[in-house]
């Protein structure tokens, strides 16, 4: 599925998969689906896909967020009873742009009527 250019281009923030998925919902999911285990950054690279070099970032930032936890080398889902909400959340989200753009009007292009706030 192509993205358009300024998507690509913010591709640090959004952190973008060719299925649609982000990286993000990948490691996530994958380490919400084994909640028992903990797994090195090669092990949820090799699950996911997520290329190598990303993992790392992707965990930390997810770490930031409270939504995984890590000891040495293994990291885990958090225990968190709001993780479900957070992977919901995230896929309704990606559904949603995709199917009705961005969430800024000001990235919805000429002729789109706003709520008038900006007149």
């Amino acid at each position: 599925m192509p993205i358009d250019i300024e998507r690509f281009e913010e591709d640090s923030v959004t952190e973008l998969r060719a299925n649609g998925r982000t990286n993000a919902e990948a490691i996530l999911s994958f380490l919400a689906s084994s909640p028992e285990q903990a797994f090195t950054p090669k092990e949820i690279h090799e699950a996911t896909d997520v290329a190598r070099g990303s993992v790392g970032v992707v965990l930390s930032r997810l770490e930031d967020r409270g939504l995984v936890r890590h000891r040495g080398e293994y990291w885990a889902v958090a225990d968190d009873e709001d993780l479900e909400t957070t992977l919901t959340a995230l896929a309704t989200a990606r559904v949603a742009t995709d199917r009705l753009g961005p969430e800024d009007p000001d990235e919805w292009g000429p002729g789109v009527e706003t709520d008038g706030d900006d007149q």
